[in-house]
């Protein structure tokens, strides 16, 4: 550039950075960029114990109602209204949520460290987090470790972790693993909690589910959990698109090398495509027993 630019000008080459300075009136360095200053952190609190967590979710849940379009939901996939009603499941408050939190506070229920809570304007609230059906994710002594969310009117991220991560003084969820059922020899292993109790309700098996075939990462303590107490089978029950979609088979390859590595035999249910989860299906086959007696 510069030989070219000396051979035009008709001045020697040596000189060519100087005359370019002076003809653009750049005197000195170029001012450089700013560098973009992130946020501060949003102070969060850590997560507190799961008896606490638990106290406060029965609470919580203990002051809300289902409304009608939510049951008729959980009526048509099999559950029954006792059912429903023993499983927890409500409608997600969409106003007073300052007012909840005062409420739960003012009873004695411990809010710091427990996903969905935190403070707005100085005062303790709950997140709102659109309306939906409320779901409880359980232990295996059936205690809430958190509450996810099925979401109306979405077709995207349908079921969603209640969380308070990135508020003031709130706390984000982790991919717990939900047990709906007692230990036995041989356990289904399936996708979401909702799903998991409908099958439990079904059939009486006692199911585990992840939050997804790629959210593993809590799984291993409770494989152990089961080995201890006498599980010696995982029955893995996965939607049926597992058998084609990339991304899900990666994950259920993970899932069987984790059985494996902890000593489990392991198989898996495999049903008319036509239905795309286990609960889908087992409903329909009950449906289809009920009206042909």
């Amino acid at each position: 550039m510069f030989d070219l630019y000396a051979y035009y000008t008709g001045i020697p080459r040596e000189s060519v950075r100087e005359a370019l300075i002076a003809r653009l009136d750049v005197r000195g360095e170029m001012p450089r960029p700013k560098k973009k200053t992130e946020p501060p952190a949003t102070p969060e609190c850590p997560l507190t114990d799961i008896d606490a967590r638990h106290a406060t979710y029965e609470a919580l849940l203990g002051q809300l109602s289902l409304a009608s379009d939510h049951q008729e939901n959980l009526l048509s996939r099999g559950l029954s209204l006792e059912m429903i009603q023993e499983l927890g499941y409500k409608t997600t408050p969409v106003i007073g949520m300052t007012a909840i939190a005062k409420h739960l506070q003012e009873a004695g229920y411990y809010l710091s460290g427990v996903p969905g809570f935190y403070r707005k304007d100085g005062k303790w609230s709950f997140v709102s987090e659109g309306r939906g059906i409320l779901i409880p994710v359980r232990d295996m002594k059936g205690r809430i470790q958190g509450l996810q969310i099925r979401r109306d009117n979405v077709t995207r991220r349908k079921f969603r972790w209640v969380s308070s991560t990135n508020k003031p003084d709130g706390c984000g969820a982790e991919v717990w693993v939900h047990i709906t059922g007692q230990p036995r020899s041989t356990v289904l292993l399936t996708e979401g909690p909702l799903k998991a109790d409908v099958v439990h309700a079904l059939t009486g098996q006692t199911v585990v589910a992840v939050a997804g075939v790629n959210s593993l990462s809590k799984l291993e303590p409770v494989l152990q959990v089961l080995k201890g107490v006498g599980t010696k089978k995982i029955m893995t029950a996965f939607d049926m698109d597992f058998l084609t979609n990339p991304h899900v088979q990666n994950g259920y390859t993970n899932l069987t090398q984790l059985l494996a590595e902890t000593g489990f035999q392991y198989g898996t249910y495999l049903w008319d495509p036509h239905y795309k989860g286990l609960d889908d299906y087992v409903w329909e086959y009950c449906m289809q027993g009920r009206s042909s007696q």
